[in-house]
């Protein structure tokens, strides 16, 4: 049983929030209480999100959002707070993931998009989400990384690079935004049960044994265990959690 949040007055800012752990988390915040900003490039997947969610009496602004887009990101982020009148917690999710390819035959063109989706992305939603709670004085960012960002695999350079990336945003601005009262963490996920996921298994990038196998609790996550750790990090019980990557793996990256 997951820990009960009361989040009520707060609001809650959310990217890749269409499907798999951005729309747990969402869903999450919202139960909790809080407002919720949702932000993707699908937006037949961000209407049926809000409708379930506004079903259930939940507060809900969707913004079509390419994260690497800057513009789009700051009018992401703009609406949010000129609709509900403030920002209080953002879950920087957006992410894609490369085709399984040897370093040498990686071509720009997938580096450029992988690393401009995954790296600058979280980049540019931190700008502006900072900007907002630095005035208010308060706030808690987690970005998504990945057990990518702790460890390599071989063929998969781009993605890994993105993911530590992401690392370095999120321990470098921790440190530069723990004296203003923003908190900024990051969850590294293993092998989650999404829809990007499921495309891999269907490609054959990735086999379900063994990628179940691969993690000493011998399962795959699920996208609610993910939003558990967001809220966490973001809630009072994480008030002295500044600058950590956290792995929520399974136990992978613990060998």
């Amino acid at each position: 049983m997951n820990p009960t949040y009361y989040f009520s007055d707060q609001v809650a800012f959310v990217t890749g929030a269409g499907s798999g752990m951005g729309l747990a988390t969402a869903r999450a915040f919202a139960e909790s209480g809080s407002a919720v900003a949702l932000a993707d490039v699908d937006d037949d997947a961000l209407s049926t999100a809000a409708t379930e969610l506004r079903d259930a009496g939940r507060q809900v602004l969707t913004v079509h959002c390419d994260v690497s887009d800057e513009t789009q990101v700051a009018a992401a982020v703009a609406s949010t707070v000129e609709t509900f009148g403030r920002l209080d917690f953002a879950y920087n999710n957006a992410g894609i993931q490369s085709p399984i390819i040897d370093a040498a035959d990686e071509p720009a063109e997938t580096f450029d998009r992988v690393t401009g989706i995954n790296m600058r992305g979280v980049w540019a939603c931190m700008k502006h989400e900072l900007a907002h709670m630095r005035t208010q004085g308060s706030g808690a960012i987690v970005n998504c990384s990945s057990l990518g960002g702790l460890v390599g695999l071989p063929g998969r350079a781009a993605y890994h690079a993105s993911k530590h990336g992401v690392i370095g945003l999120t321990r470098s601005a921790a440190l530069e935004y723990a004296p203003r009262g923003i908190r900024i963490n990051a969850i590294c996920p293993g092998t989650i049960e999404t829809p990007m996921v499921t495309e891999m298994f269907a490609s054959g990038d990735l086999d379900p044994a063994q990628a179940a196998a691969d993690q000493p609790i011998g399962r795959l996550g699920t996208a609610e265990e993910m939003a558990a750790a967001v809220l966490w990090l973001c809630s009072p019980g994480a008030s002295f959690v500044v600058g950590v990557a956290l792995p929520v793996d399974g136990g992978y990256t613990a060998r």
